[in-house]
């Protein structure tokens, strides 16, 4: 069975930084693309970030980039969203999901049951 478990969120201020995780199991973690994505209250999922199997080849929101970092460690599946200068619309639930071989971006199969982001003064 495939499962997603992210973690890492909280509440913290603008400007402040925050790390998630998301420890993958039930699949071959390597073999699979994975992204983060995130839903702010009242607002549909909005992809924020994808990176490749072998961690080769980042990609980003154009929302997100240079405050963003993905990241993976394929000998502990564990893939991982460095946030920095945070921004009250940063707020939402984010998910971690993995990607449909040879499919655009964007296009998953499988999430997790989320973590909250709360960027607020």
């Amino acid at each position: 069975e495939v499962q997603l478990v992210e973690s890492g969120g909280g509440v913290v201020q603008p400007g402040g930084s925050l790390r998630l995780s998301c420890a993958a199991s039930g699949f071959t973690f390597s073999s699979y693309d994975m992204s983060w994505v995130r839903q702010a209250p009242g607002k549909g999922p909005e992809w924020v970030s994808g990176i490749n199997r072998d961690d080769s080849s980042t990609i980003y929101a154009d929302s997100v980039k240079g405050r963003f970092t993905i990241s993976r460690d394929n000998a502990k599946n564990t893939l991982y969203l460095q946030m920095n200068s945070l921004k009250p619309e940063d707020t939402a639930l984010y998910y971690c999901a993995r990607e449909i071989p040879r499919y655009d971006w964007g296009t998953m199969d499988y999430w997790g049951q989320g973590t909250q982001v709360t960027v607020s003064s």
